[in-house]
């Protein structure tokens, strides 16, 4: 049968990226977006999951994952042509964008960084080569090459040595039993305080809010749980972090698979979610733990859906308390879960899983949990 469209393995550091643009939703519409379908297929999402979510056609979907699946984290700023030629030879422009990626101490300059005057007046001094060029032509041609000034920020990688086993463990769960599949995190602190966000308004007049941002009533958490294979969404605000909540969202996702069949559940590796009597309750109750790898939360599969949860339901608000907060998220949950899933398409994916389990002669608890290595 024809695989699904999904992007390939993400590696740790293109995970993290693909994580801060969708939590923090202040780069462009254009790479939030794409960043979104990219973490959503990393997630295990289908193609039409992901189009709801974000709001576009399926072949738009599966367009950018195979661009991405071509290369790689590029796919998130496409390119557009045109306008008059240029005066410079491409190895003229590639020596401009070497030159501007190179700190000015390894060139002799007394700077830690470079501005455009300072860039340019040292292009034009250059002894046996001649660059004609201004400002404004400097910086477009920074632009085409992919080069922007931004902030100088810090890198880790993930040093646990189970990393490739925990993301095959998750991705069986994902491809081979989504219908029991489940992931759980905490999203917060949820302050109370006028949070900044976008919105439609007349030009030159946008919505404004009270410029304060004490916190006077303490914060919660949002404990969220996703349901895989029903793509539903579900959660609860609780004044703090810790076993009690863990356990209590994990019975909850118990009990969306009453028949005591054994359910997975993706989650991170906070030291809440490995309390030894949470483990001991998971062994009896026949649920499986799956922790993400250290450092990669991205690999958890509600990530992708706490970025609309965060711009719909936080951004652009003043909420007067935690009560109304509360529900004002609930509400958008009931929203978000009423217009997931069309009934019709639910029964066409429930035949197809039914179709594959009996090509592949899949049957419950008679499969080892990873495929052997």
């Amino acid at each position: 049968m024809t695989q699904p469209v999904k992007v390939r393995r993400l590696t740790d550091l293109e995970g993290q990226k693909l994580q801060r643009i969708v939590r923090r939703g202040t780069t462009s519409t254009v790479r939030y977006r794409r960043a979104m379908i990219l973490l959503a297929s990393a997630g295990g999402n289908t193609v039409p999951v992901i189009a709801r979510l974000v709001q576009a056609d399926e072949d738009t979907v599966r367009d950018v994952i195979h661009r991405f699946n071509e290369i790689g984290l590029a796919c998130l700023d496409p390119q557009w042509a045109g306008g008059r030629p240029r005066l410079l030879s491409p190895d003229d422009e590639d020596f401009v964008a070497q030159t501007a990626t190179t700190r000015p101490a390894q060139l002799g300059q007394p700077f830690t960084r470079w501005s455009i005057r300072k860039l340019l007046h040292y292009l034009h001094r250059l002894p046996g080569r001649s660059l004609t060029l201004g400002r404004e032509a400097l910086r477009t041609l920074l632009a085409r090459h992919g080069i922007t000034f931004q902030r100088t920020k810090t890198w880790k990688e993930s040093p646990d040595p189970d990393f490739d086993a925990k993301l095959e463990e998750i991705e069986y769960a994902l491809t081979h039993r989504p219908e029991r599949t489940f992931a759980f995190d905490e999203f917060g602190p949820l302050g109370i305080r006028p949070t900044a966000g976008t919105g439609w308004a007349p030009a030159g007049e946008p919505d404004r809010l009270p410029a304060t941002y004490r916190r006077t009533q303490g914060v919660t958490y949002f404990h969220g749980c996703y349901s895989v294979g029903d793509d539903l969404l579900w959660g609860v605000n609780r004044s703090r972090k810790g076993i009690g909540p863990t356990w209590a969202a994990l019975r909850s996702i118990r009990a969306a698979r009453p028949d005591g069949a054994p359910i997975y559940v993706i989650l991170d590796n906070l030291s809440a979610h490995k309390n030894w009597r949470i483990r001991a309750w998971a062994k009896k109750n026949k649920v499986r733990l799956l922790f993400t790898p250290t450092y990669a939360s991205w690999a958890n599969p509600i990530e992708a859906h706490f970025g609309p949860l965060r711009q719909f339901t936080l951004a652009n608000s003043d909420h007067p308390n935690h009560t109304v907060q509360t529900r004002v998220l609930h509400a958008y949950l009931r929203w978000r879960n009423a217009h997931a899933r069309h009934p019709d398409l639910l029964a066409a994916q429930r035949r197809e899983r039914a179709r594959v389990r009996s090509e592949k002669g899949i049957r419950w608890g008679r499969r080892p949990l990873a495929p052997a290595a």
